[in-house]
């Protein structure tokens, strides 16, 4: 079976040791919901399980490939919290530019995409003019084109309603049923099966 191994990583940010000494590993169709106080290391152990934070020590593997391989990153999608969008651009360019690393530039797919979230119509409109919600929209309408097997989501459920918490939660599932899995952060409450809990 596929997994995500972690063997005796450790993190240090300053003079902080947010985490040391962890371990665990990341099953095909499994979801880990990481969790923590502010501080505790939530999005630097996901950048560095990305790829693009160091890590102290330890090891990161997917099927024995390292993290620095291309073959591990080839399979990892990384959703930060941060809107990394340009508001020159519109909706479907953001989304080509997002995806372009997926080798999926298919335009009727991405507009595809974009419907699926919820952004049906919106594929010419600069993001400049879009709500937070609908900011945050546009790159989750990754997940509908990611081809990699590793998601690694930062709060994907901000600026979000109801409506679009249960599409991303409804597409994690759809994505760990069809062999992969996935590793995510909030602050909110989440339904989503086959979730296993790691504290920090």
């Amino acid at each position: 079976m596929s997994s995500l191994v972690i063997n005796d990583l450790s993190c240090q940010r300053g003079y902080n040791q947010l985490f040391s000494n962890l371990s665990f590993q990341v099953n095909v169709g499994e979801v880990l919901h990481i969790t923590g106080t502010n501080g505790s290391g939530k999005t630097s152990l996901l950048k560095i399980l990305a790829g693009v934070s160091a890590r102290e020590h330890g090891e990161i593997s997917w099927n024995q490939h390292s993290v620095k391989s291309e073959e591990y990153r080839q399979e990892v999608f990384y959703l930060g919290h941060q809107a990394a969008l340009s508001g020159e651009l519109s909706s479907l360019e953001n989304l080509e530019f997002l995806s372009a690393l997926n080798k999926s530039t298919d335009q009727q797919q991405l507009i595809q995409a974009l419907g699926d979230i919820g952004l049906k119509g919106y594929k010419d409109e600069y993001c400049a003019n879009l709500s937070a919600g609908q900011k945050r929209r546009v790159i989750l309408a990754g997940l509908f084109v990611s081809k990699a097997k590793i998601w690694l989501l930062d709060e994907p459920f901000t600026a979000l309603d109801p409506t679009g918490v249960k599409i991303v939660e409804s597409r994690i599932e759809k994505h760990c049923n069809n062999g992969g899995l996935c590793l995510f952060t909030t602050h909110q409450d989440s339904a989503l099966a086959n979730q296993r809990v790691l504290a920090l």
